[in-house]
């Protein structure tokens, strides 16, 4: 049976995901921005918290875990290549490691560029892969510490993935992501149908959260950097799809 995911909102616009195996009682926490929400959510479901996985070491995604550790005594794993900067781990990982929770097990990515140590968690079985800051909905994160070039990497291989693919990113950007997407690719009829879609999701208190990998590459323009008609949107027809990334990334800095 297919993981049970709970996305748990936090701060003022991040993302945490519980993932539960039924018939062990085992659930992981995907990055912990801050306990309280997520405590929340474990007492509301009846789950015992026994390992939290995270993305990266940024403070709005690391937060949360002393007090959950404190509170729960579940076990913390991270990036070996950046375990000097996350709270202290029992286990570090690395590409291709498997992360089991329950009967299924995921596989760590390497997807650099947001930061140099930045993983992402993918659960084939139950059709997940949870990306924080790298793929995020309708967009990526900014190059705090990596390349365009690595960014771009990182891209190609979560855009290999199977299209139903739900996508966890880790803050809800959708609306500015959205309007940006639009002024490149205006007349993009799944970008217009998934931004009359938000706005019903918002009037609704629906979170947009998780997407699918499908309705990623066909709205989030840094998945369609190396598309003809993206390259002339741009200005850059016959540029390499990795300059046509990082001219876009670039002009969504400055949006």
């Amino acid at each position: 049976m297919a993981l049970e995911l709970v996305t748990v909102p936090c701060r003022k616009d991040n993302f945490a995901f519980l993932l539960h195996d039924a018939a062990s009682g085992e659930t992981a926490l995907i990055d912990a921005p801050e306990a309280g929400p997520i405590l929340a959510a474990l007492r509301a479901k009846g789950w015992r918290l026994t390992r939290i996985l995270l993305t990266h070491h940024h403070d709005d995604h690391i937060e949360g875990v002393p007090a959950l550790r404190a509170a729960t005594g579940c076990t913390v794993e991270g990036a070996a290549a950046d375990a000097h900067r996350l709270p202290p781990l029992d286990r570090a990982l690395r590409e291709g490691d498997a992360v089991t929770v329950g009967a299924e097990d995921g596989v760590v990515i390497d997807v650099p560029g947001h930061t140099r140590g930045h993983i992402a968690f993918h659960f084939p079985a139950s059709r997940m892969v949870f990306t924080a800051d790298s793929l995020m909905a309708a967009g990526c994160g900014r190059l705090f510490e990596g390349t365009a070039p690595q960014m771009w990497a990182s891209l190609q291989k979560l855009a290999a993935l199977p299209p139903d693919t739900l996508i966890g990113s880790g803050h809800d950007y959708l609306t500015g992501n959205l309007a940006f997407a639009a002024a490149l690719e205006p007349d993009n009829p799944a970008l217009i149908l998934r931004g009359e879609c938000l706005e019903g999701m918002r009037r609704e208190g629906r979170l947009p959260m998780p997407s699918t990998l499908a309705e990623e590459l066909a709205t989030n323009p840094f998945l369609r950097a190396s598309l003809p008609a993206m390259k002339v949107a741009v200005g850059m027809p016959d540029a390499p799809d990795d300059r046509v990334f990082a001219e876009i990334r670039a002009r969504k800095d400055r949006f």
